[in-house]
This record gives structure tokens, sequence and C-alpha cells, in this order.
């Protein structure tokens, strides 16, 4: 056979290998329990200081996913939860009993008691208490709201600025600042509009000197009968 046509069957035969549908693994059924790596069955939804957390995230990043614990926290505490709960950095979240889930949130909510530094806590010399606190979760946006609200209430700059919805920290207003979701405004859209607006306000001018030039004429036109 000719090289030709050796090449020829190669080139359909690779045609249709490409055309044909690729095989997909099956989905997971909904019903089916997940397994980790370990052999455990791994529950789907973990709540952990409040918050709904997948069972399939490991232990330091379910941390770091918790409102008041940052990167370098979260490394610090991952750790000591992993030697108080005798697990290994790779066991998932859904893993770990009821009974750890609950010791793993004290941890997350006293750390200092587990011998983390007081300069890594983010409610240091408490206004009521004077103590160095360590908030997490709804817990910490109730106490931020307090703050704002006392700052009102004795009439600081920082309360008098939150109060008008101004920039609290000292950045610069001339642009806008918003946050949250925010609807962008197109050149174009912005300039026909303000063509259009140019352009009305041109007629209107235009209308109102011909109406004051109109009553003018007329005694011009007068006089000009009488002579």
């Amino acid at each position: 056979m000719p090289e030709d046509f050796k090449k020829a069957e190669k080139y359909e035969e690779k045609k249709k290998d490409r055309s044909a549908p690729a095989q997909r693994k099956p989905p997971q059924q909904a019903g089916k329990p997940i397994i980790s790596p370990s052999g455990k069955e791994v529950r789907g939804v973990v709540r952990l200081a409040g918050k709904d957390l997948r069972g399939t995230l490991p232990i330091n990043r379910a941390i770091v996913a918790v409102k008041g614990v940052g990167i370098n926290l979260g490394t610090v505490l991952s750790s000591i939860a992993i030697e108080k709960l005798q697990v290994n950095d790779k066991t998932l979240l859904g893993e770990l009993s009821e009974e750890q889930i609950h010791q793993l949130e004290h941890i997350l909510a006293h750390p200092k008691e587990y011998g983390v530094p007081s300069w890594m806590l983010n409610r240091q010399k408490d206004l009521l208490s004077g103590e160095d606190l360590h908030l997490i979760g709804s817990d910490l946006t109730f106490a931020v709201k307090q703050d704002i609200e006392h700052e009102k209430e004795i009439n600081s700059w920082r309360g008098f600025r939150h109060a008008y919805g101004q920039k609290v920290r000292g950045q610069h207003t001339r642009s806008t600042g918003r946050t949250g979701m925010t609807v962008g405004v197109l050149r174009k859209s912005v300039l026909a509009k303000a063509g259009a607006a140019a352009q009305a306000t041109g007629a209107k001018a235009q209308q109102a000197s011909a109406a004051a030039a109109k009553p003018s004429a007329a005694p011009q036109k007068k006089e000009e009968a009488k002579k």
C-alpha cells in the first residue's frame, strides 16, 4: 500500500477519535456519601463559628475562612488545632466529630488560652473590660457596629465622618469611593446625554432671543410708516 494511502487512513482515524464524545466520569450521586482518602465518611456541610463551610475543606483552609481569622493567625491556630485534636494537616473538616468541632471553635474564640501572643488578637485592650480579646463571626460584626455608634455618640471626628457617610481614614474624596455592587457608566452614553442637553439649551436660547427681537422690530416699522 502506498504511503499516501497510509497517511490518509491515519488522518481519518484521528478525525474519528476527535469527533467521538469524550468519556466523562459519572457524576457523584446526591445520596452517595463522600469518602475521604483515610476511609472516613465526610459530611457535606459543617457549621463552624456561625458559618456554613464545605466539609471537603482541609482544617487549615476552614480556619482561615472564618471571619476574624487572617492568614498569619490561621497558620498558628491550625497547628494548635492539629496538635489538640490529634489529627494531621490533611484531615478534612467533615471528618471531625461534634466534640472536635466544639473544641475547634473554642480554640478560635480563645486563642490566648493556647499560647497565642496578644499582639495577634483583633480586640486588644477592650473599652469595657480592658482585656485582650479575640472576636470572630457575628460577635466581631456586632462589636464593630457598637464601636461606630460609640464614635457617633461622643461626636468624635471619626464618628462625624461615619454619620455623614464620608471616608474615615484620611483618603482622598475626589473619587466616589463606592463599595459593593456598582454599575459602570459608559463614556459614550454620558457624552450623548451631554450633547442632547446642550442642543436643547441652545434651541431654547435661540427661541428666547427670537421672541425678544420681535417686539423691538415693531416700533421701527411704525416710525418708518410715519416718515
